[in-house]
């Protein structure tokens, strides 16, 4: 079941409950009895690994970039040599 965070808009009272989906919102609030508003928070999300954007979202993409930077990165790659080098 989710948690929803709610708020008196009269006294400030704040408080997070458990709801079904299929609950209807709370609209009173049950220390003054004023009027309740959801609080909609953020959302922590963490990418770990390679990533989807990567891995899922560029597959197709990604199959055909290889092989025609790896054309590119061989010219590419002597030219980077040289440079590492005077780095």
């Amino acid at each position: 079941m989710p948690t929803y965070a709610y708020r008196c808009a009269d006294c400030g009272h704040a408080f997070d409950i458990y709801q079904s989906f299929s609950d209807d919102a709370l609209s009173v609030c049950p220390e003054c009895e004023g009027k309740l508003r959801k609080v909609f928070g953020s959302l922590g999300v963490t990418f770990n690994g390679s990533g989807f954007y990567r891995t899922d979202s560029r597959a197709g993409n990604s199959a055909a970039k290889p092989s025609s930077s790896s054309s590119s990165s061989s010219s590419g790659s002597s030219s980077s040599s040289s440079s590492s080098s005077s780095d």
